[in-house]
């Protein structure tokens, strides 16, 4: 009996054309819908059109007919006219546009789902016999060779690939007083640097983190292996991982004589051979890290008492003791914090605490700073000691209160530990001492990250944040919206304020200055002048003399978007940097949103049409969310640059995250669960479910900041997401430029096994340059330290790091002549890079050597 129409319709929608075009329909759909809205919303009607002809397409095969593959080779090259019309040639940005459809265009062109089509035509081969289908009323087909249709599509994606994988250079250049009875030291100036040596962050005061190293050079960098590797054993607790605290190992090390010192996220600080990577002594605070969400140490700091004052070391005997034991203590001192804001100074020769200094070698940085709540206050970067002046600031929990505790700057002596000086903004005397029961003004903009300063100048650069909370400032005070984002200098030796230059004005944005300048020489009409150049997280460079503040290069005031919350006072106009170049990224526009796919390609797109979005500045807004780019998390972070003086070119590693900000009524915010009631600092703080949910509390408002991903946890704007650049300080101009690091170790659908596309990649930590030309760089999500050629950016060598290497690199010489290029490999908790303990060596191979691995062991200090 012949089969029945209803019969024959099931069963080709049980074939593969009928299942394919299930599919088909249910991904027309998933265009089609969020089109409409995205129509509504004012954008693009490709998405619905495209969403309707894919659901006819799926019909058709579903009904098992062949017209389905016109109706789909029509619409593909439709959508290749559409996508070059909105992007051109940009490969990245042609990945959601044509890969999925075009691997949807090669699977419809397989033989499984041809042959059975209506009208289909026959595989190419010999001719078939005839004498069945003389009783056919179907028509002798036209030949069909399976694999052409799959060619022409493969071809489209080979073609998107290469167009991704273009990498393109711009252009390429040849290369004292009694405080509390302790005494305080008189200022005086710091012996300089050896050459093969690394004494601070930035190997000098300078901030350059330049090395006259010349050993590793970029004809041989490829010959570097891994030397020695050393594990601290410091690893997130259970408890930190189940509360979701961010633990990040970001030290860079120091490296003095043949030592080298560091510390680790929960603030134990180790000195190890510099040479053979063996632990010389290792020494534990056990300070309480229960209530940090953030957990990360950038460095320590190196004192060593002048040698005309350094006794000389005396053998006491029963009978003729020491009259005074404690003044042969410490002459070499390792200077560092704890997780719980105290000041600490270590014997760096034993990493036994110096009793000499503070109480038993320790100094509470909670002194008259009012209520503090555990968490509320430590230092993640290392405190300055330069000039006999050991100088901090201090991390502030932002973005949960009005009134939290002061960002007050101050110096200590580095024998004693006596405070020298405060300089606290927001006292008509700045420095002037304290009263009984007084307290340093609460609330004021802090300064975190990395201190630099000119030892000659008797100058200290200080990078300031903005006062809390961070995205609504209508209640802020005068002296706040003075410093706010700022970079002040001070003097060493008294900490009064020689001047101040602010880089945002009025700051709702959390662009915080995270790092102090870079010094430098620079060539002027007027001769070479001592300049400095300042990184920000909005990408703009600005170059000022750093005796007086003055630009160098041309800063214009410029009008910026208004219309911020209610009660807001924005400022009109803030200052760019004309005259330097500007890592910014230029504004978004409907057409950069990206994605994996064509639907989260769409989704971003309809979010980027709801959201408000005027560039630079976007303030943050009640009515609707905005997108943050650039945001807090910045373009350069806390990493900063690194500058070649004799080539005069500055090097840079940015990242290009969007983020999007959510302002929230309290009272929506606690009827939703994201924060709890709080009456203030006299009862204990009730921290908010996640790290991405700003309190804010005694302002009206709370802030949601989240990274601006799409439904498949993809980025939602187009690569490259982050990018290695050299700019000349002398023409001020980008030398080249390329994407860093690869999609590797992405976190997209939860996996580590991503293809390494080169669409440069989130980063955080910087980079060192040396004498030689070579650039070092770790920082990437991708997990690998790499060695750049610093006259064209080319790729020289790469290593794959155990965890992530998001730390500052650095380079040194060993007591057996090699140059070692050392890197903390721990992992970010921010950028979702694997968790380690690795301090990792790298050096030129020496005949019959082997790689030392050593662990970490309880027996130390």
């Amino acid at each position: 009996m012949p089969m029945s129409l209803k019969s024959r319709h099931v069963s080709s929608w049980l074939s593969w054309p009928g299942l394919t075009g299930i599919v088909v329909i249910l991904l027309g759909l998933a265009l089609a819908i969020p089109g409409g809205w995205l129509i509504v919303a004012g954008g693009s009607w490709y998405y619905l059109l495209a969403g309707l002809t894919l659901v006819a397409v799926g019909v058709l095969l579903g009904l098992g007919r062949w017209e389905a593959l016109w109706l789909y080779a029509l619409l593909f090259l439709a959508t290749a006219l559409w996508a070059y019309w909105e992007v051109g040639l940009d490969g990245w940005q042609l990945v959601p546009r044509l890969l999925t459809p075009a691997l949807l265009g090669a699977w419809l062109s397989l033989p499984w789902v041809v042959r059975p089509l209506h009208g289909a035509p026959r595989p190419a081969g010999p001719p078939e016999d005839d004498s069945l289908a003389t009783h056919s009323v179907r028509p002798r087909p036209l030949t069909y060779r399976p694999w052409l249709g799959v060619g022409v599509y493969a071809l489209v994606v080979a073609v998107i690939v290469v167009l991704g994988y273009r990498v393109t250079a711009i252009r390429t250049v040849e290369g004292g007083p009694l405080v509390g009875g302790k005494p305080v030291t008189e200022p005086a100036p710091n012996p300089p640097v050896p050459e093969g040596g690394w004494q601070y962050y930035g190997r000098t005061a300078d901030g350059d983190r330049f090395s006259p190293l010349s050993q590793i050079r970029p004809d041989n960098v490829n010959q570097l292996d891994l030397a020695w590797y050393y594990r601290t054993g410091d690893l997130p607790s259970d408890f930190e991982n189940q509360n979701g605290r961010e633990f990040n190992f970001e030290a860079t090390p120091i490296k003095v004589n043949d030592t080298l010192y560091f510390c680790t996220p929960h603030r134990q600080v180790i000195a190890l051979d510099a040479t053979a990577g063996t632990v010389k002594w290792k020494y534990d605070p056990h300070n309480d890290t229960s209530a940090n969400e953030y957990l990360a140490c950038r460095g320590v700091a190196y004192y060593e008492k002048p040698a005309e004052t350094t006794p000389t070391p005396l053998t006491p005997t029963p009978l003729a003791p020491s009259a005074n034991p404690m003044a042969a203590a410490c002459p070499r001192r390792i200077i560092a914090t704890t997780a719980d804001a105290r000041l600490m100074a270590l014997d760096a020769d034993t990493g036994q605490p110096c009793p000499d200094f503070g109480s038993n070698g320790y100094v509470s940085l909670t002194d008259a700073m009012g209520p503090v709540p555990p968490g509320f206050h430590f230092i993640t970067s290392q405190p300055l000691v330069v000039n006999n002046r050991v100088i901090l600031g201090g991390w502030i929990y932002d973005n949960q209160s009005k009134g939290e505790p002061s960002g007050v700057v101050r110096a200590y002596d580095p024998v004693s530990g006596a405070l020298a000086w405060a300089w606290d903004m927001g006292r008509p005397d700045p420095t002037a001492p304290l009263k009984p029961g007084e307290v340093y003004t609460r609330g004021t903009p802090n300064g975190w990250g990395t201190y630099t300063a000119d030892p000659a100048l008797g100058l200290v650069y200080i990078p300031l944040g903005n006062a809390t909370p961070d995205y609504y400032g209508a209640d802020r005070r005068p002296f706040d919206d003075a410093y706010s984002s700022a970079l002040v200098a001070l003097d060493i030796a008294t900490g009064q304020e020689r001047w101040h230059f602010q880089t945002v004005h009025h700051d709702v944005w959390d662009f915080d200055l995270p790092i102090g300048p870079s010094l430098v020489e620079v060539s002027t009409p007027d001769g070479v002048v001592p300049a400095l150049v300042q990184t920000t997280k909005m990408g703009e460079l600005y170059l000022l003399d750093r005796r007086d503040g003055h630009p160098l290069a041309r800063v214009e005031e410029k009008a910026v978007p208004g219309r911020g919350l209610p009660g807001e006072h924005l400022s009109p106009t803030q200052p760019f940097s004309t005259g330097m170049p500007s890592l910014t990224p230029p504004p978004l526009k409907a057409t950069d949103a990206w994605g994996a796919t064509p639907i989260d390609q769409l989704l971003c797109r309809l979010d980027f049409q709801r959201r408000r979005y005027d560039g630079l500045y976007t303030p943050p807004t009640l009515d609707r969310g905005t997108i943050a780019y650039p945001a807090f998390d910045g373009v350069v972070d806390w990493h900063g640059a690194s500058i070649d003086p004799s080539r005069h070119l500055l090097i840079a590693n940015a990242s290009y995250i969007p983020f999007t900000v959510d302002i929230l009524p309290r009272e929506e915010a606690m009827k939703k669960g994201m924060i709890k009631p709080w009456k203030g600092w006299s009862e204990p703080y009730p921290k908010p479910k996640d790290f991405s949910i700003g309190p804010q509390y005694g302002t009206p408002y709370a802030a949601v900041v989240q990274p601006w991903l799409g439904a498949f946890g993809a980025p939602c704007h187009a690569p490259p997401w982050g990018k290695l650049v050299a700019i000349d300080l002398q023409s001020r101009t980008i030398v080249w430029q390329h994407p860093l690091g690869t999609t590797r170790d992405t976190n997209l659908f939860n996996t580590r096994t991503n293809l390494p596309l080169p669409t440069g990649i989130f980063n955080i930590g910087g980079n060192l340059v040396t004498a030689s030309g070579v650039i070092f760089v770790g920082a990437t999500a991708d997990q690998y330290l790499r060695a750049f050629d610093e006259h064209t950016g080319r790729e020289l060598w790469k290593a794959r790091l155990p965890a992530g290497g998001q730390a500052n690199p650095m380079t040194y010489q060993g007591k057996d002549g090699r140059q070692y290029v050392v890197i903390a490999a721990g992992g970010h908790g921010g950028l979702r890079t694997r968790n380690g303990d690795y301090i990792m060596a790298y050096a030129l191979p020496t005949p019959g050597a082997s790689v030392v691995g050593m662990e970490s062991h309880p027996g130390s200090h």
